[in-house]
Parts: structure tokens; sequence; C-alpha cells
């Protein structure tokens, strides 16, 4: 897609074709220290996408106090992260901004939201071809919300939206952001859905306690948790059209989803209405989609199982160190055909977020 003045870039300069890799189908990538790694699948140069990637708007954090940190700091220096992308393969990354605002009131909500969405945009203006963004929203406003994502579409150019796992303790599914679901799917927008961890078990204590569990277990659990509410609420089935990435590979769901198909047997009557399709048939419908943060081949090989190539997109969680080997995953899980690895690599983030390949 073209853009105007002012308008969000997310097209991407032409890639020069790169020389084959002498017919290896599982792919390369060959760069030299200080170069921009570039990645070849059977002699195809192929565009990667990173479809999370933090970022923060340190001026929008000043509105609610919160304090810039080390981490936050790391997430405002473009150079370091172009940087990082050009060691690790990735052509383009998807800037994302995890959700610390839904518990602002109206005003310093849409005060924020302006602020960080209008960022975004000269973030990704200043280095079109490196960069594309999703747009923000106070979604704990579900009336504001649809007002922002329309606003970010029609005056800004946006192609993606983000959010948090749950809304103040409200989940996704909750009637009240029908609306904000309905313009997402006029707007055709991909929603990347990041957790924001599981504060109703951390007030237990259930996560205290030694493994950071807050985290290595919170955010995959709440993840879990969305996307079945999604499903068994009827919010999949109310928006057919809708697209939702969820990070850290769908949490443990795609692992486990078999069990959701088997509560519809085993217990129907406390299921309470049933969805129109099995659970693990939105799984691979083209509502569902999922990030690589899975660490292993055979991970990797068991989430395309589940979900299909086509659902499955690159994900760095840039810059927090937890993986930064997602190309070589990619390119190392046996059993992918090319085609499937160039999905994974970008073709499918950049058909829905359009980028130009």
């Amino acid at each position: 897609m073209s853009n105007g003045p002012g308008e969000i870039g997310f097209v991407g300069c032409a890639l020069s074709a790169a020389s084959a890799d002498g017919g290896q189908s599982t792919g390369s990538a060959s760069h030299s220290h200080g170069q921009r790694r570039k990645v070849v699948v059977n002699g195809t140069r192929v565009k990667t996408v990173d479809v999370h990637a933090h970022c923060v708007v340190p001026e929008a954090l000043d509105i609610l106090g919160r304090p810039t940190g080390k981490a936050d700091l790391v997430m405002t220096d473009t150079t370091t992260r172009i940087a990082a992308m050009d060691e690790q393969g990735i052509d383009v990354s998807a800037l994302s901004i995890n959700p610390y605002w839904y518990d602002a009131e109206l005003d310093a909500a849409a005060e924020l939201i302006k602020i960080q969405n209008e960022a975004l945009v000269e973030i990704c203006a200043a280095t079109p071809d490196r960069f594309v963004a999703f747009a923000t929203v106070a979604l704990q406003h579900p009336d504001l919300a649809v007002e922002q994502v329309k606003q970010a579409v029609k005056t800004h150019g946006f192609r993606g939206v983000s959010v948090g796992g749950s809304v103040a303790g409200v989940e996704l599914a909750d009637p009240k952001f029908h609306p904000f679901w309905a313009a997402c799917e006029e707007l055709d927008l991909l929603v990347f859905m990041h957790p924001q961890g599981t504060k109703e078990l951390e007030a237990s204590g259930r996560l205290s306690g030694n493994g950071y569990l807050t985290n290595t277990i919170g955010n995959p659990l709440e993840t879990t948790i969305a996307l079945s509410h999604l499903i068994f609420e009827g919010t999949l089935d109310r928006f057919p059209g809708l697209k939702i990435c969820a990070a850290h590979a769908g949490g443990y769901l795609p692992s486990y989803a078999h069990r959701s198909d088997a509560v519809c047997r085993t217990f129907p009557d406390r299921v309470g209405p049933m969805p129109k399709k099995a659970p693990t048939s939105y799984l691979k419908d083209g509502q569902l989609y999922f990030d690589t943060i899975l660490f292993t081949p055979e991970a990797l090989r068991h989430l395309v199982a589940e979900t299909g190539p086509g659902q499955i997109m690159v994900g760095t969680d840039y810059p927090f160190g937890w993986t930064s080997t997602e190309i070589d995953l990619v390119l190392n899980t046996p059993d992918l055909s090319d085609d499937d690895r160039i999905a994974i690599l970008g073709g499918t983030a950049a058909q829905l977020l359009g980028i130009d390949t």
C-alpha cells in the first residue's frame, strides 16, 4: 500500500535478490559481522518480519507518572535495535507496546494513546523499510477504543492494533468489547495480543517463590485463558473475520487444545452454549495466529502440526532476550517445505500487515 504525508510506513523497500544457496531446501542465512544478515530459502531471498517486538514512548509514560526504566531506554534506541535486527536477520519489525494504561481515566487514556500512536507513526516514517507498528487503544473505554482504532487506520494507515490478554481483570470475550472487535473485523486489522500475566494468581501466592513464575507461567497462562474464552464465549463465531496473533505461540492452548474438544463431548452440560466448531478448528481457520517463541525445533514442529504453517509468524520478543535465534529455528525445523518456511519467516506477516515483498 502507498503512504501519503503523515501516514505510517507499511511499505518496505524492494530487496535485491540474493544469490542462490546451492539448492538447499532447508534455507540459509549469510552475513558478516556488522552487516545485514540475508535469509535465503532454496535460492529465494526472503523478507523476514518480526511480529513480536516491544517498543515504548517515554512521553506517554510520563502521563501516568511511570518512570522510564533500563529496558524502556533500550526500546527507544532505534540504532541499537536495527543493529540487532541486522545481526538476527530480521528485515522488518512490527512494533508493539504492552498496555500499562488499562487503569487510566478517560482523559489521560485519550492523551496517552494519541501521543503513542503519533510517535509510532514518526518512528515508522523515519525508517519505513525496517519498521511497521501496531496501533494502541484504551480498551478499558470501549467506545473510545473504537474511535481510536478507526482514526489509527483512516488517519495514519495502521494495519494492526495491539491489546493485552485481559483488560483490568475483564476478559477480552466480554460483550462490552464487541464493538471493538467489530471495528477490527470491519477494518481488516491484525490484532496482536500480548499477555500481562495472571495477577489474580499472584495475589494468592501460587506464583511466588523461585522461577520468576509470574512471567514464566503467568504470561502463557493468561494467553491460554484469553483464547479459550474467545472460543467458548462465541467471540470468534460472532466475528468470523477477526484475526488475532497470540504472543508466545498461543501459550499452552495449542499443546493441549484437544482437551477443549474432549470437554465438549465429556461434559456438554457444563460447557455452556457450544462453539460452532470444535475448539481445535479455531487454531487452523485463519482467525488465530501464533508467533514462534517456542525455543526448539520440536516445539515449532508440533505447533505447525496443530495449527498449520500459515498460522505462524516469527516473533523475537525484542529486547528481552528470550531468544535471538528465531530465524535459525525456522530454517532448522525438519519437515517444513520451502513454502512453509517462507510463510513463517515473513510471507504471512507481510500479507496481513500490508508489507511490500
